[in-house]
């Protein structure tokens, strides 16, 4: 597949607390005396990953709303969660070892029905193609192609909040269940493979016309994967983007709803907004480092 990382952020603090009890503020905040009773599956489980049972606050804030858009809030909150429990135990964890960490919390212990390109593009960050092997491993190789191609691509992307939120997991599962039941949903997620193949030889070509089309593409096999991917008026937006110029597109994420992104020569841009004006676009730029340490202070933690 093809991903980047954006400059939309999730930032994490972690501190020792005097009293050994163990407090995270996320949308709630949760105070208890040990890891096990934490609500929050997913710093309950980075917790016990570090080794880390006590004594310790968490407080996280976002760039964007964090549930539900699609722009892979859980598995950035993780693997950022991760590196900076690691540089509180004055460990250093690289890219890989976050990923793989993040995914084994997110898929075998919490079991979401995800897949792992999520934990892996906010670990590495940057334009990556990512291949995903059969036995497991996961190759991460950048994306070479002209530095006047990757800006035209940024000039060319469009990124619209439609306001939708939605459970992904439903989505996830209904796939999931789908893609091993259904041989034309297979055939579909093959054909997905492929144009991701397709997608890096345009970029590297340096045909932003042809990552259009393959965006295009890509968005007609998806949405035929499971119910909850489209809703008719995912579909009218989109079809009234394509009208006003906009060469291909999709719903990041399981689909459904949250930003709907789309590629169009940068003059058609304002025509597309005001044909869509249900929906809000949101500035944003690659960015070209996955999960960073920004401040660490020495804490003597044992």
């Amino acid at each position: 597949m093809v991903s980047t990382s954006i400059n939309k952020y999730i930032y994490i603090t972690v501190n020792p607390k005097f009293d050994d009890k163990i407090r995270a503020s996320y949308s709630r905040t949760e105070m208890v005396d040990h890891v096990d009773r934490l609500q929050h599956e997913l710093i309950r489980e980075a917790l016990k990953m570090v080794r880390i049972e006590k004594g310790i606050e968490i407080t996280s804030i976002s760039d964007i709303p964090s549930r539900g858009t699609g722009l892979g809030s859980s598995s950035t909150y993780t693997v950022g969660l991760l590196n900076a429990l690691y540089a509180y135990r004055n460990y250093f964890a690289g890219a890989e070892r976050l990923a793989h960490e993040a995914c084994i919390i997110e898929i075998e212990r919490c079991g979401k029905p995800i897949g792992k390109q999520d934990q892996y593009i906010a670990a590495y960050g940057g334009f990556k193609f990512i291949r995903f092997n059969p036995d497991g491993s996961v190759f991460v190789d950048p994306i070479v192609c002209a530095p006047e191609t990757r800006e035209r691509l940024q000039d060319g992307l469009l990124m619209l909040y439609t306001g939708l939120v939605r459970n992904a997991d439903d989505i996830l599962r209904e796939q999931s269940d789908n893609t091993h039941t259904d041989e034309e949903k297979r055939a579909s997620l093959r054909r997905m493979v492929g144009l991701a193949e397709q997608m890096r030889e345009a970029l590297q070509g340096n045909d932003l016309g042809g990552f259009g089309e393959v965006l295009h593409a890509g968005w007609m096999e998806k949405r035929k994967l499971a119910s909850g991917i489209t809703k008719p008026c995912i579909d009218e937006w989109y079809e009234r983007a394509r009208a006003h110029g906009a060469i291909g597109g999709k719903i990041l994420g399981a689909g459904g709803g949250g930003f709907l992104l789309l590629y169009a020569p940068p003059e058609r841009h304002p025509g597309i907004c005001e044909a869509l004006p249900e929906l809000h676009p949101i500035d944003f730029q690659f960015s070209y480092q996955g999960s960073k340490l920004i401040y660490v202070e020495e804490n003597g933690y044992g």
